[in-house]
């Protein structure tokens, strides 16, 4: 199943090295191929999730491992989830078991600017962020609007209410407009003292008026560096967002700063504008049946995903859970058949993209992963069997064409220390 609209019913995928070669019904092996022999299972591209918060609230879950909220400031675009990623996490090792091999790690949604995301592989024995992230992935934005934002500091100053919200994303966006601006001032400058050839230090003036040396730039504010990259289209804005009115409503915002939002998040409300979200190229990332559990969460339907690709908006199925992360296949696979029952025409090439294709483009690396094509890095998944099916599970796993995960193989299941227990046996630890 290569989620680019053609399923074999029996093929070969061909890697060589970290990426995929070639994909068809029938490949004859070049001389001193590696033959894999996996017939009567299927094969699909690894899975990708947009919406995780693993490693970064890691398990065990007690307070010391919280570290998703930076909840000091409604607006904290200075921090990176990166910083505080553990590769550790023992929740990393069940994702990958069930098929993940991409993730997009999160601040929390407590903010309304929560700080820049980090997209991320689900790697082996990654020992820091270097070692874990996918390299050349652009960074998020973690945006969120709604009940949390003015729930968490509702007593704390502000915003609490959703015109505080508002008001809160158009004066960042105003400052760092602001930023931008004198950014662009001072490379005018550089340029024009570079012309004329003054080699000399400092931005002072004599007295005659005449500058003596290059000028100053401006002092760096890592929070105003984030928004005025959103500004630049160079981090892709990832928004928490609920109501259908609240997702109108940031679009017009993000109109009003010149800035795309590439995927709103939870979206429960979707379905009610899912043609205004395909018009502005925004995806959604949604669950398959969570809602209820909250007012602005009241609206949901199980149909949501299905309504969004009729519509010809790019639907997302994501997790939020690194219990949900475990099962995403089958997460689809009930928003697939609740479309069908309602009478809504989706294929399972179509059901498979909403946690591959779909989910690597939200990321901005479409180009590389989340489908099954000659040039994509070899992330892959063999299933035991149909991947809709709620008895199958992921077999092997591959990412970039290394073996990650065989459940066959115990050497191939990786336990970190918090799952391994003791063993009274041969040491007598109690």
């Amino acid at each position: 199943m290569t989620a680019a609209g053609v399923i074999y019913e029996r093929g070969d995928v061909l890697l060589r090295g970290d990426r995929i070669a070639d994909v068809a019904a029938s490949i004859d092996a070049p001389k001193g191929a590696r033959v894999v022999d996996v017939a009567g299972k299927t094969i699909t591209p690894g899975i990708i999730d947009t919406h995780s918060h693993i490693g970064v609230y890691a398990a065990p879950g007690f307070s010391a491992h919280s570290d998703g909220n930076e909840m000091t400031s409604p607006t904290t675009a200075h921090v990176r989830a990166q910083d505080a990623y553990w590769p550790q996490d023992p929740q990393i090792d069940h994702a990958r078991a069930g098929g993940v091999t991409t993730m997009q790690i999160l601040p929390g949604s407590a903010n309304l600017i929560g700080g820049r995301s980090v997209t991320v592989k689900t790697y082996v024995g990654a020992r820091g962020i270097d070692e874990a992230r996918f390299v050349g992935a652009p960074e998020g934005l973690k945006m969120a609007c709604g009940e949390n934002p003015k729930r968490a500091y509702g007593d704390k100053g502000g915003p609490g209410t959703r015109m505080g919200n508002v008001a809160g994303f158009r004066g960042a966006f105003i400052k760092a407009q602001e930023y931008q601006r004198s950014l662009e001032r001072y490379r005018e400058k550089l340029a024009r003292h570079e012309a004329k050839g003054d080699k000399s230090k400092g931005d002072k003036s004599d007295d005659d008026g005449k500058s003596d040396g290059p000028p100053d730039p401006p002092a760096r504010d890592l929070a105003m560096e984030t928004l005025a990259a959103v500004l630049r289209g160079e981090i892709l804005v990832h928004n928490h967002c609920y109501r259908a009115d609240e997702m109108l409503g940031m679009l017009a915002l993000g109109r009003e700063f010149g800035f795309a939002i590439r995927s709103f998040h939870h979206a429960v409300e979707a379905y009610k504008i899912a043609p205004e979200l395909a018009k502005a190229g925004t995806a959604a990332s949604v669950w398959a049946d969570w809602w209820g559990f909250k007012a602005e969460a009241f609206d949901g339907i199980r149909e949501n995903a299905a309504m969004l690709s009729v519509a010809g908006a790019r639907a997302i199925i994501h997790s939020d859970s690194g219990i949900g992360i475990q099962h995403l296949n089958q997460e689809a696979s009930k928003a697939m058949w609740a479309g069908r029952r309602a009478g809504l025409e989706v294929a399972d090439d179509e059901a498979l993209r909403w946690i591959t294709a779909n989910p690597a483009w939200a990321l901005g690396v479409d180009d590389r992963v989340g489908t099954l094509e000659a040039g994509k890095q070899a992330d892959l998944v063999v299933w035991d069997g149909d991947p809709f099916s709620v008895y199958s599970k992921a077999a092997q796993v591959f990412i970039e064409g290394e073996l990650v995960y065989d459940r066959s193989d115990a050497a191939r299941r990786p336990q970190t220390d918090f799952e391994l227990g003791y063993d009274n046996g041969r040491t007598g630890a109690r």
